[in-house]
C-alpha cells in the first residue's frame, strides 16, 4: 500500500524571498542552491515529525503565521552564538528529554524552532 515516508520540504510565500533567502544564508548558514533552495541529506540523530496543534495554541506566538519551522541542527550553543552575532535575539531556550531547543523569527514573521536531538 502506498504511504508518505517522510516530509520532503517547507514551502512558504513572503514578500521578499531574495532577502528571506539571504537572511537564512547569513544568520543560519543555509547552504543555498543555484535554484535558492536549501537541499538537507544528513538527518542522522533525530526524525522528521508531522504535528497538529489547537487552532487557540499560542506554540507558534510571536508569529501570526498558521505554521512553524522545525530545523534540526548539530550544535545548538554555537547555532545560538551565530545568530546572536548576526544581530538576531533568541526567543526562548529549552533543554529536556528530546533534545534541545531555541526559537527565532525570521524576516518573514515565520517562528523557527531549532532542535538538537539527543545524543544517542
Amino acid at each position: 500500500m502506498a504511504k508518505v515516508f517522510g516530509i520532503g520540504g517547507v514551502f512558504y510565500k513572503t514578500a521578499d524571498p531574495d532577502a528571506v533567502r539571504a537572511w537564512y544564508a547569513r544568520v543560519l548558514g543555509f547552504d543555498l542552491t543555484d535554484w535558492g533552495s536549501a537541499m538537507f541529506t544528513d538527518t542522522a540523530g533525530g526524525f522528521q515529525q508531522w504535528s497538529l496543534f489547537p487552532a487557540d495554541s499560542d506554540y507558534m506566538a510571536p508569529s501570526d503565521h498558521l505554521f512553524m519551522i522545525n530545523l534540526m541542527v548539530d550544535d545548538l550553543d554555537g547555532m545560538v552564538v551565530r545568530i546572536e552575532r548576526e544581530g538576531e535575539s533568541i526567543l526562548d531556550r529549552q533543554d529536556g528529554e528530546y533534545g534541545s531547543f531555541a526559537w527565532l523569527m525570521d524576516p518573514a514573521g515565520v517562528k523557527l524552532e531549532l532542535w538538537q536531538p539527543p545524543e544517542g
